[in-house]
């Protein structure tokens, strides 16, 4: 038996799942849904930023398109380490397409000129 705060909307429903993952005090079948995702296949938004390549002391912040396996986060920070952009960047252009396979990309979240 797990109890979890759902963060799928304001509410902060208190759920508790068990073993045969069964949800309990949800208010929404979103609740239970995030319950047994969380159980099964952990998933999470990274935000972060990468370095302008062609401008001196300069990071642009990124996000990733879509959530990604939590035991994943590391190595994803690790891509996003690795690479760097080029200036000018605009907000919704991908850094990094589907990376390492997780079907998200990194995208950027600031205009740099």
């Amino acid at each position: 038996m797990k109890e979890l705060t759902c963060i799928v909307c304001p509410r902060g429903c208190r759920l508790t799942i068990d073993d045969d993952l069964k949800v309990t005090g949800n208010s929404c079948p979103r609740g239970a849904e995030y319950a047994v995702n969380e159980m099964t296949n952990p998933k999470r938004m990274i935000t972060s930023f990468m370095r302008v390549k062609n401008r001196e002391n300069c990071v642009v912040s990124v996000k990733t398109s879509t959530s990604i396996p939590k035991r994943m986060i590391f190595q994803v920070m690790e891509e996003i380490n690795k690479v760097g952009v080029n200036a000018p960047t605009n907000i919704g252009d991908i850094a990094i397409k589907n990376v390492l396979g997780t079907g998200a990309d990194i995208v950027i979240t600031k205009n740099v000129k």
